[in-house]
């Protein structure tokens, strides 16, 4: 077996950005890269905890796999023309619950692990085409990262608490940042939907300036 990758341990009063967001949520992924291209190129420092928002919780049922490859597919042509190479109707996951639990554990153990985690489940599902929902398939990214996966009735209890969480701090969907007692609702992206289909617009700008406001630091030029 491979060593699993380490990680720095936190510093001290690091400020933290949560992101509430669901796996197989597209514009969550686009988000949190976006987040992490802030963060480098303007000098703000912060950990990034990704929080489990699960929509199939939220609208009581799993999500469409044609509609999210129609999203991602959209997103690919307008915005990410190098994101979402390897979705795919065929074997899109039946839930994310597994996958979620998988990303609390993470975060549990330490800021940079979560991120690492959160950031590889999505890249498992929207580049690699991976049926993230399998624990056969998530059990070998977990050893990969040192983690054990969850067992399902765990994993149910680590993402229902995770959505209460998201309930009484009024997440309103994915991705929902909070820092501090600032919060914005997918702050990087500009959508409108029309009967032609999705409009996009990415506004990494608009993240900056929401970020350093939040954090109480100007970005660095």
């Amino acid at each position: 077996m491979s060593q699993a990758p380490t990680f720095p341990a936190p510093a001290a009063r690091r400020a933290v950005v949560e992101v509430f967001a669901d796996i197989w949520c597209p514009f969550a992924y686009l988000g949190l890269l976006q987040a992490q291209r802030v963060r480098a190129e303007k000098g703000l420092a912060f950990d990034l905890l990704v929080r489990a928002w699960p929509l199939e919780l939220v609208n009581g049922r799993p999500q469409d796999p044609e509609k999210v490859v129609q999203e991602a597919t959209e997103l690919r042509d307008q915005v990410a023309p190098d994101r979402f190479g390897g979705l795919r109707v065929e074997g899109f996951p039946t839930t994310s619950i597994p996958a979620l639990a998988l990303g609390v554990v993470a975060a549990q153990a330490g800021p940079a692990l979560g991120e690492a985690v959160a950031l590889a489940l999505r890249e498992a599902l929207f580049e690699e085409g991976a049926d993230i929902g399998d624990p056969a398939v998530l059990a070998p990214l977990a050893e990969r990262f040192g983690l054990a996966l969850p067992e399902p009735e765990r994993a149910r209890a680590l993402v229902a608490a995770e959505y209460q969480d998201g309930l009484a701090r009024g997440v309103r969907g994915s991705p929902h940042f909070f820092a501090g007692q600032a919060e914005a609702f997918c702050p990087t992206l500009q959508l409108r939907r029309s009967p032609e289909g999705l409009q996009a617009a990415l506004h990494p700008e608009r993240l900056a300036a929401w970020l350093s406001g939040a954090l109480g630091a100007p970005p660095r030029s």
